[in-house]
């Protein structure tokens, strides 16, 4: 199964964002509630949905959805 359709789902819970948000084009700080707090709660959240751990490095890279997916389907390679 493809990353992206759960971690819609985790940017919409963590982010607490509406159904009408365009979720995969959405980029850090295009929306209110992506600003610095919001986006350590959807790191957290992503790295519990996914067991996966981001470094300091791709907690700073991480600047979209798009990238999001990458990454995370990046670590799970790692992991497997």
């Amino acid at each position: 199964m493809s990353v992206a359709p759960k971690l819609r789902e985790v940017f919409v819970e963590a982010l607490d964002l509406d159904g009408d948000v365009d979720v995969e084009n959405l980029k850090y700080r295009d929306i209110e509630a992506w600003d610095s707090v919001g986006h350590m709660a959807l790191v957290a959240a992503i790295e519990d949905e996914f067991d996966v751990e981001f470094d300091t490095d791709q907690v700073i890279d991480m600047s979209s959805f798009k990238v999001a997916v990458d990454m995370v389907t990046e670590l799970q390679a790692k992991n497997d």
